[in-house]
């Protein structure tokens, strides 16, 4: 007897160690019933405590969302040396938003095929993948250089594309494995926890810049224009950004093994497979040693084993057709719109101040010095105010409310102050002293993460079935960042519009006019989505789409709908 169950336990065993993610299939590996096994292992994970295996699994996920955002947004530290270097000092207008574009438009590419493939073949298979694309786009980068061959800044934003990919990948990805091993009580916390890892990536590219400048301030100081940049002085800004830039692989590489040894998720592996006992054949006979997949002899005698083989499992199959006739019913679609319509709107503004702050930063007199040195240094200086007076505590603010306000009620909030501060900045730009002009700016930073951007990335991960999760996800998160991309070439290009050469940046009271406008159509977008705290994942794609838990339905041919609740 002791030699079968040690057999069934075997048989039911899945890859992956519990470095970052807890394994939780495995604590049941010895249950032979499937469903039962299922119910018991989503069960231990929507009623854990919170802990140490929490707080491992926020650091490796949100390590990726830490070099995301350094990668993002050290371009603008990067770009301000750069430009002396390849540009004299005159870069033109379209050549620097290519370049600060580039990212978000390999981000589009990048969230909805790992989006998918994170449903098509599973998040455990690709997870840390994205990873991989990321270090090695920004290594390279930082071997760049120009030639008569190579123009500088095509072959430079061409990786930036390469990178782009990588880093739209952790989004749908690390939402989603999140979502799915966290505990129901705090999943929000979690969650959010993951994506403020933002704020700490923006930090960190701030320091790692101002050291940087700070380290050659001899090379520097003296020269008060790019004619007075001498080769010390060159040779000096071309190393400040590729450290700059380079840092941004350091945490990814950190990082990378624990990605790569998660195990599998059990919602995709109970629910997306549609074949419990396949999956779990597959795995034994994977662990045992053997090539290729699980024999029918084998998949047969595990079926043997199950205690309840007249349940069905009502989960419908993955495919493009159910995709589309599933999100085509106003009650499923209104959600996906509801996702990607709000995460579209914050990006416009959430982008189109974050890649211009070093220029929103010199037109209202922050860093409008001169010297080469003054003018980097107060840039790095100004990011690293802005970071952390505004968006790393706004970030702390969602994850410490997001369970208990809700998701849906924080982002409302934000969507509704952002639209009354870019209207206050637009209409009253030119009565606001400087010092009033850097105060809302800073406060802007503040509700956009204590508020839509932290709440676009949360519920994606929870309002959607499982088989679609990661793909409506990418979805969601790429609507945002096409909104980036319009932030940037269309609205973006729009700060001069019509200046003089003295009077640069004079339409920017316009811009954050504009700004306000998408933050009301985020106010509308926002009442589409659904409130999804302290609701189990199963709880809600039954609630919103109608699919019933395969564990629930078993309960209730064996004890009855009346009975099911006290059974569980």
């Amino acid at each position: 007897m002791a030699e079968e169950n040690q057999q069934a336990i075997k048989e039911n065993l899945t890859s992956g160690g519990n470095a970052a993610f807890h394994n939780f299939v495995n604590d049941f590996a010895h249950v032979t019933d499937p469903l039962e096994r299922r119910r018991l292992a989503l069960e231990k994970i929507d009623n854990a405590s919170f802990g140490w295996y929490h707080i491992r699994a926020i650091c490796v996920a949100g390590v990726g969302f830490l070099t995301d955002s350094y990668d993002i947004f050290a371009i603008n530290m990067g770009l301000t040396a750069m430009v002396y270097v390849y540009w004299d000092n005159k870069i033109p207008a379209s050549t620097s938003t290519l370049i600060k574009v580039s990212t978000s438009v390999g981000t589009v590419i990048g969230q909805l095929l790992f989006g998918y493939l994170g449903d098509a073949v599973g998040r455990k298979k690709i997870y840390g993948t994205e990873l991989i694309v990321m270090i090695s786009a920004c290594v390279i980068q930082c071997c760049l250089g120009e030639s008569p061959a190579i123009n500088f800044a095509a072959i430079f934003t061409f990786f930036r594309i390469i990178m782009g990919i990588g880093i739209g990948g952790d989004y749908p990805l690390s939402s989603v494995i999140t979502s799915e091993f966290a505990t129901t009580k705090w999943r929000g916390a979690i969650m959010g926890a993951v994506f403020a890892n933002q704020g700490w990536g923006q930090l960190f590219a701030g320091i790692v810049a101002i050291i940087s400048i700070a380290g050659y301030k001899d090379a520097l100081i003296n020269a008060n224009s790019a004619a007075e940049c001498d080769h010390h002085c060159m040779r000096a800004l071309d190393t400040i950004w590729r450290l700059i830039i380079g840092f941004g692989c350091v945490p990814g590489v950190i990082a990378l093994y624990f990605r790569l040894t998660i195990p599998e998720s059990p919602r995709y592996t109970f629910d997306v497979t549609n074949n419990i006992n396949t999956a779990a054949a597959d795995a034994a006979h994977f662990t045992s040693g053997k090539y290729g997949n699980a024999k029918t002899e084998e998949i047969e005698e595990l079926n043997a084993t199950a205690t309840q083989p007249e349940v069905i499992v009502s989960i419908p199959k993955a495919s493009f057709k159910d995709f589309i006739s599933h999100f085509s019913q106003w009650k499923h679609g209104k959600i996906l719109l509801g996702t990607a319509g709000s995460w579209f709107m914050l990006d416009v503004a959430y982008y189109g101040l974050g890649l211009n702050s070093a220029t929103i930063l010199q037109t209202i007199g922050f860093a409008s010095s001169k010297n080469i040195y003054h003018q980097l240094y107060n840039s790095a200086a100004g990011n690293l105010v802005l970071i952390c007076a505004g968006s790393i505590p706004g970030y702390w603010f969602s994850v410490a409310t997001v369970d208990t306000v809700g998701r849906k009620s924080i982002q409302l909030m934000g969507f509704i102050m952002l639209t009354i501060i870019f209207c206050i900045i637009g209409f009253a730009y030119h009565k606001l002293h400087e010092k009033g002009l850097l105060a809302f700016y800073i406060i802007a930073q503040f509700f956009q993460n204590f508020g839509p951007n932290t709440t676009t990335f949360i519920i994606p991960g929870e309002c959607f079935p499982t088989r679609y999760r990661s793909t409506a996800h990418g979805i969601s998160a790429a609507s945002g960042k096409v909104g980036a991309i319009i932030a940037q070439t269309c609205i973006g290009t729009l700060i001069n519009h019509g200046c003089s050469k003295e009077d640069k940046n004079c339409f920017l009271p316009h811009v954050m006019e504009i700004f306000a406008l998408f933050m009301l159509l985020g106010i509308f977008t926002t009442l589409l989505v659904p409130e999804t705290k302290r609701k189990t994942l199963e709880d809600l794609s039954e609630e919103l789409h109608g699919e019933v838990d395969p564990s629930k339905q078993a309960l209730q041919n064996n004890y009855g709908s009346d009975n099911s609740e006290k059974a569980a």
